[in-house]
C-alpha cells in the first residue's frame, strides 16, 4: 500500500454490526503495555462473548490514525464508551452487540487508536514498536524484533505531532456512542 489518502483499511466487530473505515497512511502501528490498556481488556475479556484484545505478554496492539480520516460506516448507534473512571480523558468504543473494542480515544487528541484484532489481517500492518513496556506484566521478556520503549519514544511522539500538524493542530470531535459503559 502507498502513503496516499487511496489506503484505505476497515475495522469491524466480529459480528460485522460495527464498523469503522480508514483513509490514507495511519500515524504508527504500536502495541501498548500500560497498565490502563491492560486493566480495560481484563474489564472486556469479562463481558460475554467478548473477543480478547490483550495478547498474552500483556500488550495491545493499536494501530493510530488521524481523526479528520476516519468514517463510522454501520452500526456507531450500537457503540458504548467505557471510561475506567468517569473523569477519564480516554474513551474506548465498545460494539454492544457482541461486547468488541473497536477504538480507544484520547479526547483531548487528534488521533484515534483502533485495536488491530478489528482490522483484518490483509489490511492490519506489523507494529513498528513496542510503548510503555515499563509496565509489563512481571516476567515478561520482549523479543527484539522491533524497538520496546519503556515509556512512549521521542519517534511515536514526532509521529503524532507532524500528524497534528498536517491536520492544522486541530482535534476533530468523535461522536458515535450512545450509552455509556463502565
Amino acid at each position: 500500500m502507498t502513503g496516499t489518502l487511496q489506503e484505505r483499511r476497515t475495522a469491524s466487530c466480529p459480528c460485522g454490526a460495527v464498523t469503522l473505515e480508514m483513509v490514507g497512511k495511519p500515524i504508527v502501528a504500536a502495541t501498548c503495555y500500560c497498565h490502563s490498556c491492560q486493566a480495560a481488556g481484563k474489564a472486556f475479556e469479562a463481558l460475554p462473548g467478548a473477543p480478547a484484545v490483550v495478547g498474552a505478554d500483556g500488550g495491545t496492539p493499536y494501530l493510530l490514525v488521524r481523526k479528520d480520516r476516519i468514517a463510522w460506516l454501520s452500526g456507531s448507534e450500537r457503540l458504548g464508551e467505557h471510561r475506567l473512571t468517569p473523569d477519564s480523558p480516554t474513551r474506548r468504543f465498545v460494539a454492544q452487540c457482541c461486547n468488541a473494542p473497536i477504538a480507544l480515544e484520547f479526547t483531548k487528541g487528534h488521533w484515534l487508536s483502533v485495536y488491530s484484532a478489528r482490522i483484518p489481517e490483509g489490511e492490519r500492518p506489523p507494529a513498528e514498536m513496542r510503548t510503555i513496556v515499563g509496565d509489563r506484566p512481571d516476567g515478561v521478556t520482549l523479543p527484539d524484533d522491533i524497538p520496546n520503549y519503556r515509556t512512549p519514544s521521542g519517534k511515536f511522539m514526532w509521529r503524532l505531532l507532524t500528524a497534528w500538524i498536517a491536520m492544522g493542530f486541530r482535534a476533530p470531535a468523535v461522536e458515535a456512542t450512545k450509552g455509556y459503559m463502565r
